[in-house]
């Protein structure tokens, strides 16, 4: 995934290790994706439309 979003936004993600299977993405302070919340992990694709909005 990381290199899905460098390769379709040129933006290099950084990892932050968490605890009890977190899967949060976020950008500019702003959660776009939440594992926790959706009960899933994200879709290919669908994290880089999401940060695309």
């Amino acid at each position: 995934m990381s290199a899905e979003i460098e390769q379709a936004l040129g933006a290099k993600p950084e990892l932050v290790k968490g605890d009890n299977g977190i899967f949060d993405v976020a950008a500019d302070g702003k959660l776009v994706f939440s594992k926790h919340r959706e009960n899933r992990f994200p879709n290919p694709g669908e994290i880089v439309q999401a940060l695309r909005r």
